[in-house]
């Protein structure tokens, strides 16, 4: 479930293309985990179970996987970045990894009975990602969108923000909305949302430290200016009390999205 990018080129956007490359391994240490009841969600809302196929789209180093093996449905992995689909492929033997972008899925016309975008469609979501989805769902196939968003409604969370944000340039984002402008769209029932509470447990090095190198646009910066970011975090981590000890737990909001394809 990486970040990944395309547009009507299928070209990745710079900052996948290079962050991703050199951001792998923190992606792997640093990213939260999925709150357990995202398991129902996936079963009852996109209809996953034996028998189903699925396609994870910009399925990154696999972080998101497991929750669609726990289903019992056969999965498919599509990814840009050579260095996200090899981790994947190699953790997840199980899985069919295929290079490829939301405007260019390798696989037949009504071929997957849903598409899960993890972390991801805020890098894609465009008229025409959206007509290649509807292209490999198969008729009532369902398109599931899912976000991990830390709670900016915690003092010291929004302050991390801030920090993250002032070097984001014109990276997308799920949390300016851009991505809800290529709904609704020809082909899909209405976007259905749901969200969920999630705590990510770790020591400060991962959980915050390794969360924020895996975000794309700081894994591409200049070293000298990953540095200036990270000595900000150790400052944050410093003045704030809940950050002092060798665990400490980062509130998180998960969005979940799910439309119809129609016909």
């Amino acid at each position: 479930m990486s970040n990944n990018a395309d547009s009507k080129d299928n070209k990745v956007h710079r900052a996948a293309a290079e962050g991703y490359i050199t951001g792998a391994d923190p992606y792997v240490r640093g990213r939260p985990d999925y709150p357990p009841e995202v398991a129902g969600w996936l079963r009852s809302a996109l209809g996953l179970a034996p028998g189903v196929t699925v396609l994870d789209l910009g399925a990154g180093t696999g972080k998101f996987t497991p929750r669609l093996l726990e289903t019992g449905a056969t999965v498919i992995a599509v990814e840009p970045v050579p260095q996200m689909l090899a981790k994947l492929a190699a953790g997840f033997p199980q899985v069919q990894p295929l290079a490829g972008t939301a405007t260019a899925i390798p696989l037949p016309d009504a071929s997957v009975d849903a598409v899960i975008c993890a972390q991801a469609f805020h890098w894609f979501a465009t008229a025409e990602a959206l007509d290649e989805i509807l292209r490999v769902l198969k008729p009532g196939g369902k398109l599931g969108l899912i976000w991990n968003l830390r709670d900016p409604r915690v003092d010291w969370v929004a302050r991390l923000d801030a920090i993250v944000n002032q070097v984001e340039g014109d990276t997308p984002r799920y949390y300016t909305g851009a991505w809800r402008k290529a709904f609704p769209h020809a082909g899909y029932g209405p976007l259905q949302e749901t969200h969920f509470a999630l705590g990510h447990t770790g020591s400060p090095e991962d959980v915050l430290l390794n969360r924020v190198r895996s975000t794309s646009f700081i894994a591409a910066l200049p070293e000298h200016e990953r540095r200036v970011i990270e000595e900000q975090i150790r400052t944050l981590i410093e003045s704030e009390e809940d950050l002092k000890g060798d665990v400490v737990t980062v509130p998180y909001q998960t969005a979940a999205f799910v439309a119809e394809k129609l016909v």
